[in-house]
């Protein structure tokens, strides 16, 4: 218990926490994470992970949803990696998971080395930035092998676009939101009741842990890119619950998934830090398979590939989420006798 000690002589607890939070579970939760982070836990069965679904009020999810997970976590899950083929100007690392540009600002465009699975993303963080070059990071999709490419063109938007069966977005420092059309508006208007109490029902800690796309769900823990501190940033991210940091800045975490739509077609989604952007290319033929598309262009020079397990969050993310949500700001972790490697996973991973 000694790992974390909030002073018994200081009685105002908004100093450390949220008002009316538990101190006994900020410890309970905080020593669980600590165990969590030195002792190798067995993973749970099916079976086992079903009967802990929690059944009080607070808990909506039924177990045909976690059924849903597990199918997903079954069939998704492969190592990402950069395809060989890429721009004249990409150097990746042993690895294959970073792709640099070394020169210019063109030439960048890499692929997934695998195609996608439906609901599986595709996620980089940027790594580094070069001043001097208008322009940011574009992610996609293409159905074209890059196996059976030419020559990789020099710009994702409008080259490889303008070939066809490929599916590019900017991504800006603002306005990467997608609007739905007053078509689209009025068919979500037309759902039946029973989906549109699905969509409004109310977050619980579990379902905190997931985005969810329609029918698919991706993990949120490792979504959101989160700022080092700086001289500003304690105040500008202020809260764990908001991302701050600017769709195109360091750190900033960008995937790219497609949904299926229909028979035979799928839309295509773009995640920034966690938020949905919306649909920005729509009925998206998927009788072929679908690579991702990266390019790595202008003011972006690096970037790293994050890697997604997909299923139950760990009970490390688990303990973590709930120690944030009695945490009125992140770097109030500092001032709790916590272990450092600890205090750096829960305010920057």
């Amino acid at each position: 218990l000694d790992l974390l000690m909030i002073p018994s002589g200081d009685t105002n607890s908004s100093h450390y926490s949220s008002p009316g939070m538990s101190s006994e579970l900020l410890i309970t939760a905080a020593v669980t994470c600590c165990k969590s982070k030195i002792v190798k836990t067995r993973k749970l069965t099916k079976a086992e992970w079903l009967q802990r679904v929690p059944t009080n009020k607070d808990c909506k999810q039924s177990s045909g949803e976690f059924e849903d997970i597990f199918k997903m976590a079954a069939v998704l899950g492969q190592f990402m990696e950069f395809h060989s083929v890429h721009g004249t100007n990409v150097r990746l690392d042993p690895s294959r998971t970073r792709a640099t540009r070394i020169e210019s600002f063109a030439n960048g465009v890499c692929f997934s080395k695998e195609p996608l699975s439906p609901g599986e993303i595709f996620l980089v963080e940027i790594e580094e930035k070069e001043l001097g070059w208008c322009g940011h990071l574009r992610i996609g999709l293409t159905a074209r092998d890059p196996r059976t490419l030419d020559s990789v063109p020099e710009y994702s938007l409008p080259d490889l676009v303008e070939m066809g069966d490929s599916w590019v977005f900017a991504i800006t420092r603002n306005h990467n939101k997608v609007t739905e059309d007053e078509a689209e508006q009025a068919e979500r208007a037309e759902q039946p009741i029973a989906q549109e109490e699905a969509n409004n029902k109310p977050k619980t800690f579990f379902t905190d842990t997931h985005l969810y796309i329609e029918s698919i769900g991706i993990p949120r823990d490792k979504l959101v890119g989160r700022s080092r501190p700086g001289r500003f940033s304690h105040i500008l991210d202020d809260l764990y619950k908001t991302n701050a940091l600017p769709p195109t800045a360091r750190r900033s975490r960008i995937g790219v998934v497609y949904v299926p739509r229909g028979q035979g077609y799928a839309d295509m989604h773009i995640i920034i830090n966690g938020e949905d952007m919306g649909a920005s290319a729509k009925r998206i033929p998927t009788e072929r398979p679908l690579f991702a598309v990266v390019d790595v262009f202008a003011a972006t020079k690096c970037v790293h590939i994050i890697q997604v397990e997909y299923g139950f969050a760990s009970l490390q993310t688990l303990c973590r989420k709930t120690i944030q949500k009695h945490i009125i700001h992140r770097m109030a972790l500092d001032w709790l006798e916590l272990p450092e490697l600890l205090k750096h996973y829960c305010k920057y991973e």
